[in-house]
């Protein structure tokens, strides 16, 4: 699924101008679908609102109940891929691929730091990729979500985060 270049040394490496369009057209159907209400966080959900930030997963916030982990079956089944639990039981993440099948979608319940779902989703953006949309989370709970999850690499993103909002409420102002 990853785009690869083979240089005349007959290395292999990934195209850095890699367009992730073509995944996100492929998942926003999928989950148009099977009907999953579903927010992306994360750094794909700042890189949708023009931080300059890359990423190798999707992050999704949804519901945990009984019927959207069906329906999550159902969509690891469609697109080939499996569907575990790799932190459980301290985790209710749910995890379909991963970074070895080159492509890794995540979704977990509103994560520390965010509101509840209603809210974070009220607060999102429908972006289309294709016939279909992907909800993407504000800048703004991408920021408050980092903040919280206080790891050495969202740490790491807010400069780039916050700058980026910075900018774009400047150009609100203008």
């Amino acid at each position: 699924m990853i785009e690869k270049i083979v240089d005349s040394d007959n290395c292999m490496r990934y195209n850095p101008y890699m367009d992730a369009t073509p995944f996100l057209e492929r998942i926003a159907a999928v989950l148009n679908h099977h009907g999953l209400d579903a927010v992306l966080i994360g750094n794909a959900a700042a890189a949708l609102r023009g931080a300059p930030v890359t990423t190798v997963d999707f992050d999704f916030v949804i519901h945990s109940t009984r019927l959207n982990v069906e329906k999550l079956k159902r969509i690891a089944n469609e697109l080939g891929l499996p569907l575990h639990r790799p932190y459980y039981p301290a985790s209710k993440l749910y995890r379909i691929g991963g970074t070895e099948y080159g492509l890794q979608l995540d979704f977990m319940p509103p994560v520390s730091g965010l509101q509840k779902f209603e809210s974070l989703k009220a607060h999102s953006t429908e972006v289309r990729f294709g016939h279909s949309w992907i909800q993407v989370a504000d800048l703004r709970d991408v920021i408050r979500g980092k903040k919280a999850a206080n790891r050495p690499k969202d740490i790491a993103a807010l400069p780039a985060l916050e700058a980026t909002l910075a900018e774009q409420e400047d150009q609100e102002e203008d």
